[in-house]
Formats: C-alpha cells, sequence, structure tokens
C-alpha cells in the first residue's frame, strides 16, 4: 500500500526538478550565446583593407574645406539714396566695361547740378570781377607813383638850382631849405606809394587765391555731381560676367548699396574654412593642395581672418593655376594645409577610421586569419599616411576600413 508523501518530501522533489531545468536553461542560453559570440567574431575578408606598417617620410597637413571664388571681381555700389527706374542685364550676362546695367531715379540730383552749375558760374564772375578792380587799383597806384616820380625829379632840380643861385649871391638860405623840405615830402610820398602798391598787390594775390580756391571747391564739387550723373545709368565697371544685380524695378536704395557685382571668371581663387582648434597650424605663406576629384590644384595661403565665425577660421588661397579649367564659381573642394615635416617617421596608410590625432583601437593582423585589437597613438597626418605615435611598428600589417561595429570584440576570424 502506497504510503502518503510529506510535504517536506514534496517540496524537495520540486526543488530538484526545478533546478534540473535552470540549469539545462543555462546550457542552453550559454550555448546560444557561443554560437553568436562566434558569428560576431567572424568578419568576410572581402570587407577590410589591410595595410602594411612602414618608415618613411611624413609631411603634415591640415584637412580644412573650401570653395572656389573669381579672382577678380568688382562691387558697384548706389552713388546716391534714390529708386531704380530700370535695369538692363541679368546675372550670368556677359558684360563689357561701360555697358549700362542700372538707371536710377536722378531727377533731383540734376536739379541740384544745375543749380550748382548756377553757383560755380556766378564765382566765376565774381574771380573775374575781382581781378578786373584789383589791376584798376594798382593801376591807379603805380600811375601815382609815376607822377610822383616826375614831381621828385623836378623838386631835386628845383633844390639844386637854389643852392647853386644862393652860392652866386642870387639867392637866400630860406628858398634852397623851402625846396629841400618840398624834395624830402615828395620822397616820402612817394616811399608811401610805393608801400601802398606793394601791399595792394598782396592784398589783391590773397583775395584771388580765396576766390580761386572757392571757385576751385565749387568745381569739385560740381564735378562729382556730374559724375554722379553719369554713373546714375550704373556702368560696367570692367568686362566679365554679371553675378549679381539687383533686378526689382522701382526697389529703394541708399547711397553705398551694392547692386551689381561684375566679376573676371577666367580667373579664380579659393576660399577656405579651418575649425579654430586648427588655427595655429596655418599661416601666411603655407602651401596648399586643393582636390576636385581626381586633380590636385597647388596654391599659398595669402589672407587669414582674425576672427573665428561659428568655430572656423577663414582664410584665402592663391592658386599657381588660377585658369585651370575644373574651376567654377561656388565649386567645393577639399584642402590640405602644409604645417611641418618629419622624416623617417613610422607611418601607416591612412583609412577611413581615422578622425584626427588621438588614440584608436585597431585590429592587427595576427597569423593568416586573426586579428587581435590593440591600442594604438596616432599624430599628424596627411592624405596618403598618418603618423603612429605609439602601439604599432613597422612591418606590422592593420586594418584601416571601418570596423566600429566590430570594436567590442577583442579577436576577429577572418571568414573567406
Amino acid at each position: 500500500m502506497d504510503r502518503q508523501l510529506e510535504k517536506s518530501e514534496i517540496r524537495r522533489i520540486k526543488l530538484r526538478r526545478y533546478i534540473k531545468w535552470g540549469i539545462a536553461g543555462a546550457v542552453i542560453v550559454a550555448g546560444a550565446a557561443a554560437l553568436l559570440s562566434s558569428v560576431a567574431k567572424s568578419v568576410p575578408q572581402n570587407d577590410l583593407v589591410i595595410v602594411t606598417v612602414d618608415h618613411g617620410d611624413l609631411e603634415a597637413t591640415a584637412a580644412a574645406a573650401g570653395y572656389a571664388t573669381p579672382a577678380y571681381e568688382e562691387i558697384v555700389n548706389a552713388p546716391v539714396s534714390t529708386r531704380i527706374l530700370d535695369v538692363f542685364a541679368q546675372p550670368g550676362d556677359s558684360v563689357r566695361a561701360g555697358m549700362p546695367l542700372l538707371q536710377l531715379d536722378l531727377e533731383d540730383e540734376q536739379v541740384n547740378y544745375e543749380k550748382l552749375t548756377d553757383t560755380y558760374n556766378i564765382s566765376c564772375q565774381e574771380l573775374t570781377k575781382l581781378q578786373l578792380a584789383a589791376r584798376n587799383r594798382l593801376s591807379e597806384l603805380e600811375m601815382q607813383i609815376k607822377v610822383k616820380d616826375m614831381e621828385l625829379s623836378r623838386l631835386r632840380i628845383d633844390v639844386e638850382n637854389e643852392r647853386r643861385l644862393d652860392s652866386l649871391g642870387s639867392g637866400t638860405g630860406e628858398r634852397v631849405r623851402q625846396a629841400e623840405t618840398a624834395c624830402r615830402t615828395a620822397e616820402l610820398e612817394l616811399a608811401h606809394l610805393r608801400s601802398c602798391l606793394a601791399n595792394e598787390r598782396e592784398n589783391a594775390r590773397a583775395t584771388e587765391v580765396v576766390q580761386q580756391l572757392n571757385v576751385s571747391s565749387i568745381k569739385k564739387d560740381l564735378d562729382l555731381k556730374a559724375g554722379t550723373l553719369r554713373r546714375g545709368r550704373i556702368p560696367a565697371p570692367a568686362d566679365g560676367i554679371l553675378t549679381y544685380i539687383i533686378s526689382e524695378i522701382g526697389s529703394q536704395v541708399s547711397t553705398g548699396t551694392k547692386v551689381a557685382v561684375v566679376a573676371n571668371l577666367s580667373q579664380f581663387k579659393l576660399k577656405g574654412e579651418i575649425a579654430e582648434g586648427s588655427a595655429s597650424r596655418i599661416a601666411i605663406g603655407s602651401d596648399v593642395t586643393a582636390r576636385i576629384g581626381r586633380d590636385e590644384l597647388t596654391g599659398r595661403i595669402t589672407n587669414i581672418s582674425p576672427q573665428a565665425v561659428n568655430g572656423l577660421i577663414s582664410f584665402t588661397v592663391d592658386l599657381d593655376d588660377p585658369s585651370n579649367a575644373r574651376l567654377r564659381p561656388g565649386l567645393r573642394v577639399d584642402l590640405a594645409v602644409n604645417y611641418g615635416f618629419k622624416d623617417d617617421v613610422v607611418r601607416l596608410p591612412s583609412g577611413a577610421f581615422f578622425k584626427g590625432a588621438g588614440e584608436y583601437d585597431i585590429f592587427v593582423l595576427d597569423g593568416d586569419d586573426r586579428l587581435v585589437r590593440r591600442r594604438v597613438k596616432l599624430g599628424d597626418s596627411n592624405r596618403r599616411y598618418i603618423e603612429v605615435v605609439s602601439g604599432l611598428a613597422a612591418g606590422d600589417r592593420v586594418v584601416v576600413s571601418d570596423m566600429e561595429k566590430y570594436i567590442k570584440s577583442t579577436e576577429l576570424k577572418i571568414k573567406n
């Protein structure tokens, strides 16, 4: 006869059963994890780019972005505050120097020009009148001097005659003194007239200079107004391509407003931008290589902006071949600014994984089909090579393709 199990015995039996199931589940999970791990640690050989570390020279470069812009362009500004009456050209048109681009409303300027013309004519007439009056005064003084000079000559003769008569006993001392007094008086009057003539000449000269300056000033204003009127039918400043123009007829423009830009598209320069943190690596005169597709152009930095904008420093590159056929306005280019040279360094060919100097986890080939993760420190670089500071030696074979999805694995097996 079966006996009834005690409750404690039943609990022990159930516990043993649960332990067996737990162990079985753990084995299954571990097996699945091992299987998944073995899958994750395999990488197709076709996905790998493997290169060899070597020794060699390294020309360090800093990466920058840039675009092409015309080497020469002229900005046309509105000469006065007015409105646009007509537009004679559109962006992209070829223009020649002097060709009209815009017509401005210059009615007020025309009235001001005519008023200034009248003022100039009046000033010229006043100058002529001043010169005539000065000549009359000078002529009158010169005539008075001539008359006084003749009178003085006669008085001197009278003095000589009185002295001779007095010596002969026919004259008197009183008459001699009277003749001498009259002569000295005439001499003083002549000297005064000559002094007045000199002063009048200086005064006339100074007055004429002042009036001439006034006339000259008005003439300059008049020429400026005339130039404004000539530029009212805004002409192209040079031969080239019209890259910008205000085309809204009736729109208001202020003095100095940019209304058109004419560029010479036969030659170009590059505008570059580099991260503010790399600003110390660029300098005036630094060599620059620009990549356009598979082509490369060389040049030098000629200007660096002193101020960062949105974390970027801008600079200008003059090209050795500014007329290259690949260049066009706004063309985006990749720039490499040379900032140093190192000889006989450990280096590896550049790859997609490299984002700048620092520490990286990369995979090194160990044997024929095994990759091992290794921590390395990388330094300066250029488009072809990266400097190895530590962690690798010449002869090591490393993966330079993007291995981000395998980065948590310490080892990988290469799968054919």
